[in-house]
């Protein structure tokens, strides 16, 4: 994987001046590890939706708290009315995670052969869950299956730091920067990552 990283982030620097300025700025990529079982990453990734960390950090501390026994997608169909509420978690994000728990177990949504499944057909599958969404399903693919090759076109950050690390004035529409990210195949998680890293290093001009 190491290797893969080092190779992919060459040739994001290769095919764009702009990248290698930022990918020298910024440093090497370092993505998080990933966790030991896909569904405890997708109700994580359906927790921290839409807040900031600290507050998704500990929102997803307490809902932990509540599966003494561990999660599972059995613990959470079991749990009672209203406790994911008394956790801090909004109506709409409970009934994701108890949809997605619901068609886990009923093999609606299997999870057990996701790393065997193309980038496609993973995002496919996901998106039958209330809540999960194509980000959703790509940021999954990046952070928990360590796919190389994903583009989250339609991801704020992403587009943000692509205006700024090119200079530009307005955000790309996402079918722009779809075009623009074609360069970098097999290696668009890369850049992805350095367009995030965008945001917040100082870049020369």
């Amino acid at each position: 994987m190491v290797s893969d990283l080092v190779r992919g982030t060459r040739l994001v620097a290769r095919r764009d001046p702009a990248m290698s300025r930022l990918i020298k700025a910024a440093g090497p990529i370092e993505l998080r590890d990933p966790l030991e079982d896909s569904f405890a990453a997708l109700v994580r990734s359906i927790l921290y939706q839409q807040l900031a960390g600290a507050a998704a950090a500990a929102i997803h501390g307490r809902f932990l708290k509540l599966f003494a026994d561990g999660l599972s997608p059995s613990a959470v169909v079991a749990l009672p009315e209203g406790a994911m509420r008394s956790a801090g978690l909004s109506g709409s994000k409970a009934a994701a995670i108890t949809d997605l728990a619901r068609k886990v177990e009923d093999g609606t949504v299997p999870l057990h052969d996701v790393e065997s499944l193309s980038d496609d057909e993973v995002v496919a599958r996901l998106v039958q869950v209330r809540g999960i969404g194509r980000w959703t399903a790509e940021m999954f693919l990046i952070f928990q299956l360590r796919r190389l090759d994903v583009w989250p076109v339609d991801d704020y950050g992403v587009r943000k730091g692509w205006a700024r690390a090119h200079q530009l004035k307005d955000l790309l529409a996402p079918r722009a920067l779809q075009t623009e990210g074609e360069r970098f195949r097999p290696y668009r998680t890369i850049a992805a990552w350095y367009c995030w890293r965008a945001v917040d290093t100082v870049l020369q001009a």
